[in-house]
């Protein structure tokens, strides 16, 4: 099957998002700027440099009651800062409900009952129990082509791993957690296994 963009694949829905699968999953909180705290999951998401470790990711579409974006983008502008959290597969559910429209008042952590601590590098806060957090600061914002297609670039200023996810080795072990992903449609994933190979040397 072949087709051009400007003509359409004629699938539904489009199959974007599962062709470019399995995807990594930010589970951000933010906040505005009189406090007011936001919990939100985005798939299109990722790491993109090690020194300074930076990321990068992506909002698209908007909500109601936004002149454009969603709160999480919103919140970003505003102050500068957000924590990306890491879910894992026991989190599923919790993330999905997170992902919901809510009020832009609503406190989805607080909402879903899920505890969060103090940032210790920026001014926010992180899921507590999470198995990853990386306190973020804005470095970016591109406009993209189309209807309320926002990046977001990053510089990480903190990581918090839980202790109970670091191995005797001293390695982050995903097993442990097993990371929720993205795939297309309603689809998602967690990481159950894992192999490991060298890169060769010429």
């Amino acid at each position: 099957m072949f087709w051009l963009t400007r003509d359409g694949s004629g699938l539904a829905p489009d199959p974007l998002t599962a062709i470019v699968s399995p995807r990594p999953i930010a589970w951000v909180t933010s906040h505005d700027g009189k406090g007011g705290r936001n919990l939100a999951p985005y798939s299109f998401f990722n790491a993109v440099a090690y020194a300074p470790p930076q990321l990068v990711l992506a909002s698209i579409g908007g909500k109601p009651d936004r002149a454009f974006g969603k709160d999480s983008l919103a919140n970003i502008l505003e102050t500068g800062v957000f924590c990306v959290n890491i879910a894992g597969y026991e989190d599923r559910e919790a993330l999905n409900a997170s992902s919901a429209a809510f009020p832009r008042e609503t406190d989805e952590a607080a909402h879903l009952g899920l505890p969060t601590a103090p940032c210790r590098a920026i001014d926010g806060v992180r899921l507590a129990d999470a198995p990853a957090a990386l306190e973020c600061v804005l470095t970016q914002h591109i406009v993209l082509e189309g209807a309320d297609n926002h990046l977001v670039v990053a510089r990480i200023e903190a990581f918090h791993l839980r202790d109970d996810c670091i191995t005797e080795e001293g390695r982050f072990d995903v097993t442990r957690y097993r990371p929720l992903t993205r795939l297309g449609y309603s689809d998602f994933a967690s990481i159950d296994s894992v192999f490991r190979m060298k890169r060769p040397k010429l």
